[in-house]
Formats: C-alpha cells, structure tokens, sequence
C-alpha cells in the first residue's frame, strides 16, 4: 500500500496541473520535466503552499487536501534552502521540532543529533552565512527530517552547488534518503540526480504524466522528445510494418524488433555511423544528409544532421578530421537494424 497516494489537480492561469503520484514506505520517486512543467507546483501542492483545485492527497491515509502545511507531517528541503539567516544551525534544525510543541532543551537535542547524523556537529553555532553550499544543504536536510516527517520533499536540492560539492553531497544525500523510513519526493530536471538518488522516475510534461517507471524502462523505451534527450537517444514514431517503421515523409527504419501499429523507433547517437558517399553493401538504414551543427560531446564530438530525418550522431575528433565536418557538408549516415529499438507507442 502507498503511503502517498494523491492526484494533484491545480489551475494557475491558463496552465492546469492534474498529476497522479503515488509513493511507498522507504521510497523515493524523482519528479522530472522541463521547466514550467509543473514539477515545482506539484510539490509546493503536496507541501500546502498551493491549495488543489480538485484531486485528492492522502497520506498515511489521512485526507490532507484541506490540512493546512504546519499540520502535514511533511518536511521540505527547498532549492535555495531558505535557512533563518539570524539562527545558527542548531536552531534552524530546532525550529521544527519546537513548532511542533517540543519543550527548548528537548528540541536542541533533536537538532544535535541530526546534526551529528549530518557530520556537522563542530558547525552548531554557525550561522547560514557562514556555511558552504553543501553544509547548508545538510542543515537543510536535517532541518526537514527533524520533525521525523511521513514525506520528505526535495526541490532540486542539489542545483546550488558547484561540481564537486554536488558529487559528494549526492553520495551523502543517498545515504540518508536510503535510512528514511517514510516516503521520499524528489523534484529535479537532472538526470543524473534522478538515476542515482531514486527508485522510480515520474516524467512531466505541460502539467501532466508522459511516462514513469523505473530507469532502466524509461531509458529504454523512451516516449516523448524529452525523455529521449534525457536519456540520450534519437527517437521517432511512426507505424510498424514488422521489422520496418514507416515514419512521415515515407521514410522507412528497419530494426530487428517486430512492432505492428503505432510505434517509436530508438537509436544511440554513437549508432550513427558518417560517411563520404554513399556506403557499399546499401545498408538497410542509409540516407543522404547534412550536417548542421558540431559541438563537443565528453571525449566525442556531436554532430547534428538534416535529411529525412533530423538525428544526432556521435564520432570522434578523428573521424571529423577524416570527413572534413563543417556545417553544411553533405554526407551519407547509416545505422544497422541491429542498433534499433522498436516498440509499440500504446
């Protein structure tokens, strides 16, 4: 059984939120999309910073649709950590307990042993001001799981730091959501944070779900534009006619998977193989093409390439000097059958 179990249903403008979400005991699920998704109205629903328009929000099956935000048993870690900038960390992290009606000794004893639990026990006294990027998140942290809260809710937690305290405070931060005994939503547009810090993924767009499941589903058979650059893929739809995928313009990609009806059609940038002319052999995928942008990829170069269809392609500087790239050149692009994903789009 869920311990949240909600459909978050906001009308803000001309832009509507309707949501389903459901967590577990000792889970945590990322919320991702794009910005102006809805991800960041999903929580502040959850949290009772913006009331529902119709829906429901259950936890711990108790109806919180009316309950006001200081009586959720919920904790949040906001994006810019909003600390007390005149309480040291002691009493930021003691300021839930205490709101909840622990006496001033018992409440600054909580907050001690979060902070120890933290690593951040000789920083008590300290104010915000004073704190590194990732200590404040950590206060931040033990500020929120202070009031031993049902649901925990992180908004892009890790966003204000710079490279190397996000590496290791995503480390210390799995840690701790993987000791919660309650349930974990995490809000991000990251995917690495989503990928390492949880157990299922929720992807939003204009305000509604296009997909979700695990990572290793999602990166798989990726559903929209966005989950397929998210995780790195090209993707086409198109009708499935066995081993072939008819796409607009009556462009044909043959893969190995036989889908009838509504499909996509998957391939890894590094699948797409450049040439000069017109390959021997006519491969069952190749098509003329022209390059329209090169950009540095990691160790690789990217490639963007028109034609009948739009893709992205990954070589390495080698090759590129090889082939001469620059935009505007034309070439011949190919990809093997057996480098395709096709599965069915319903």
């Amino acid at each position: 059984m869920s311990l949240l179990d909600a459909r978050l249903v906001v009308r803000r403008g001309d832009f509507r939120l309707d949501v389903a979400l459901t967590v577990g005991r000792g889970e945590t699920v990322a919320l991702l999309g794009p910005n102006g998704a809805g991800k960041t109205t999903a929580l502040r629903a959850l949290a009772g910073l913006t009331p529902l328009s119709g829906g429901h929000l259950t936890l711990a099956g108790r109806d919180l649709s009316t309950t006001p935000p200081e009586h959720r048993r919920v904790g949040v870690v906001f994006q810019d950590y909003l600390l007390f900038p005149h309480l040291n960390a002691r009493d930021n992290v003691a300021f839930g307990p205490r709101r909840q009606g622990a006496g001033r000794r018992a409440a600054h004893a909580t907050a001690e042993r979060w902070l120890e639990r933290v690593g951040l026990t000789d920083l008590a006294r300290r104010k915000p001001r004073s704190l590194s990027g990732g200590q404040a998140q950590r206060v931040a942290l033990a500020r929120a799981l202070a009031v031993e809260p049902v649901l925990l809710l992180l908004d892009e937690p890790l966003a204000a730091l710079d490279a190397r305290s996000r590496l290791e405070t995503r480390a210390e931060l799995h840690r701790h959501l993987s000791a919660h005994p309650g349930a974990t939503l995490l809000v991000t547009h990251d995917p690495l944070d989503a990928l390492v810090l949880a157990d299922r993924l929720v992807i939003v767009e204009d305000g509604r779900v296009v997909q979700e499941g695990d990572a290793a589903t999602i990166t798989a058979r990726p559903r929209t534009d966005y989950v397929a650059q998210l995780v790195g893929l090209n993707l086409f739809r198109g009708r499935g006619e066995g081993h072939a995928v008819r796409l607009a313009g009556d462009f044909v990609l043959t893969a190995t998977d036989v889908v009838h009806g509504d499909a996509f059609v998957a391939f890894p940038p590094a699948a797409v193989a450049l040439h000069p002319a017109q390959p021997d052999g006519s491969p069952r995928n190749t098509w003329p093409a022209v390059l329209t942008d090169i950009q540095r990829h990691g160790d690789n170069l990217r490639v963007r390439l028109d034609g009948p269809i739009v893709v992205a392609a990954d070589i390495t500087p080698a090759a590129a000097a090889q082939l001469d790239l620059a935009p505007g050149r034309a070439l011949w692009a190919a990809v093997k059958a057996s480098e395709t994903r096709a599965y069915p789009a319903s």
